[in-house]
């Protein structure tokens, strides 16, 4: 009976993504990869967490209610950062968006309701005009909001967002990068907690060297 029962509980615990038990010691190769050159970040002195996401991936999308809550407790040694990936086509043009709504200090006010524009109301937001319609709506000005979004600087960062993805080696999104040294995605770490499992203890990692 006693066998039984722990079976069931093992059942359960897989059918529901939960840990059977302790979440085990990370290794470089396996939950995360090291990589060879590390990339300068963007505030020495505090460790960085490095999401690199895109607007239209479901992923990214699923990924926010359980990333989101883990951001906000982050503790003051540690900045987190989210980095479009600009892939080419559609990616560009709403890495270009993020990128905008960064440069007016806007975008923690309409990040979640960009996700849900795209994936819940099946907007496709891949025109400047069409962003400034449903940006305006969210009470951001229409006109600041393209001219931003012709600029000079948003045109740097996009060029700096490249090099970065490039620099992290990424192929896909999400995907994490802790201190400009250790990348990681969902599937290497096992699941969306398992992932911040690992960015947690990379945080460690990095705390205890300095």
């Amino acid at each position: 009976m006693r066998n039984l029962i722990l079976s069931a509980a093992l059942v359960t615990a897989s059918l529901f993504g939960l840990p059977a038990q302790a979440a085990e010691p990370i290794e470089a190769g396996k939950q995360y990869v090291e990589l060879s050159s590390p990339v300068p970040v963007s505030k020495p002195g505090q460790i960085e967490v490095v999401e690199l996401f895109w607007y239209g991936c479901p992923h990214c999308y699923q990924f926010e209610p359980t990333l989101n809550p883990w951001v906000e407790k982050l503790p003051a040694d540690v900045n987190f950062v989210r980095i479009p990936a600009l892939f080419g086509g559609v990616w560009n043009v709403h890495g270009q968006l993020f990128i905008t709504l960064e440069a007016m200090k806007v975008e923690q006010r309409v990040h979640a309701a960009i996700f849900e524009a795209i994936h819940k109301d099946g907007k496709k937001l891949a025109t400047p005009e069409e962003m400034a319609e449903f940006l305006a709506a969210q009470g951001i000005d229409k006109d600041a909001f393209l001219k931003a979004y012709n600029s000079f600087g948003v045109k740097s960062q996009m060029e700096k967002a490249k090099k970065l993805a490039m620099a992290y080696q990424i192929t896909g999104v999400p995907v994490l990068v802790v201190n400009g040294k250790y990348r990681f995605d969902i599937g290497s770490a096992g699941g969306p907690e398992q992932a911040l499992d690992v960015a947690d203890q990379l945080i460690a990692k990095e705390r205890a060297a300095q």
